[in-house]
């Protein structure tokens, strides 16, 4: 069954359009549904509209089905958003034609691949549906603290002034809310600018906060998990926490908790000839129950071990040794981490 199907909201095509029309260019579809059996399905378009040259936002689009996913109404405006910054231009040529979170200052620690996507849930009180994603223009990070889009590089990747800055440009996990079955949402008419921050707590006005996840428990708490850089160096070298945010209705005043005991060091699993990994685990998830909820991520601070070369045959006793890649950086594992957290309010 076609989910994306074709719509006005897509007026830039690329390439021969698809047997959805004009809206063919779709990514990152999260379904979720709702008390009554409603299936939603929000994903990234990339056909809108630009007003000029250095404009770069793209949008996020939800379908409704009423009949398990027989037929899908039109898709509804959900918000528009800014992605992160191509990576090569702001991290030494690191990583080219594809997306990242840079650190502030002149170091290139963090190149892996990102961007930003959408994780939306249903209040089982009240039908209302929450849909969280990410945006490198947010209330926090604007023109008016030097963050301004600058158009496209020539990969198609964005741009913008004040990336590397401290105090300028800082991805924000953002909501918009729909409370009447998304016939419309907050963000339908609302630039990503005055939209309401998940994460704007302390220094996350400043830095950065990405891959989040969304939840509603059984209660009609709303919960929200993410990549976190506002704890001690974060920002600046690359590392990164895990929080978790909570709110209950009307959704605005959201409080925070950091579930990781400390940071991790950037990824170095999948490393380029520097040792500098292209990927991290990409996403994270979140389940609720009650008020308490459990985020789950991948976490790089256990050591990339194994057994060193000329060991362990007869005679010779197995030797762990670690790894140091060519960077001077030790070697990571990711593995898979979870904590039991009551939903802040």
């Amino acid at each position: 069954m076609l989910v994306s199907k074709s719509s006005p909201l897509c007026t830039n095509t690329f390439g021969f359009p698809t047997p959805n029309g004009p809206c063919n260019e779709n990514q990152d579809s999260q379904p979720f549904t709702g008390p009554d059996g409603s299936l939603y399905v929000v994903y990234t378009n990339y056909n809108n509209t630009l007003s000029g040259p250095t404009d770069n936002h793209n949008h996020f689009l939800m379908v409704k089905s009423t009949d398990g996913g027989a037929t899908f109404g039109a898709p509804v405006l959900v918000s528009n958003f800014y992605d992160l910054p191509d990576c090569a231009t702001y991290q030494n040529g690191l990583d080219a034609g594809r997306l990242c979170v840079p650190e502030k200052g002149p170091t290139n620690n963090s190149i892996f691949r990102a961007n930003n996507y959408a994780s939306g849930a249903v209040n089982p009180k009240n039908g209302n549906i929450v849909i969280t994603f990410g945006s490198y223009i947010n209330k926090d990070s604007n023109e008016k603290n030097g963050c301004v889009p600058a158009g496209f590089a020539a990969d198609g990747a964005n741009l913008y002034t004040g990336v590397k800055t401290p105090g300028a440009c800082n991805n924000d996990i953002l909501v918009s809310i729909s409370r009447n079955g998304g016939t419309s949402f907050t963000g339908t008419t609302t630039d990503p600018r005055q939209l309401t921050s998940v994460t704007s707590t302390g220094k996350q006005k400043t830095t950065d906060q990405f891959w989040q996840w969304a939840s509603f428990s059984n209660t009609g708490r709303f919960a929200v998990s993410y990549y976190d850089r506002q704890y001690g160096q974060d920002e600046f070298n690359g590392s990164s926490d895990v929080s978790l945010s909570g709110v209950d209705d009307p959704y605005k005043e959201f409080g925070t908790v950091r579930a990781t005991s400390g940071s991790m060091p950037p990824p170095t699993q999948f490393p380029d000839v520097n040792g500098a990994s292209l990927f991290y685990g990409d996403y994270t998830g979140l389940a609720t129950v009650g008020d308490i909820a459990y985020p789950i991520w991948m976490d790089t601070r256990g050591m990339d071990r194994f057994l060193c070369p000329g060991t362990g045959a007869p005679g010779v006793p197995p030797s762990i040794c670690a790894l140091t890649e060519p960077n001077g950086v030790k070697a990571n594992d990711q593995d898979i981490y979870t904590v039991a957290l009551r939903i802040p309010h």
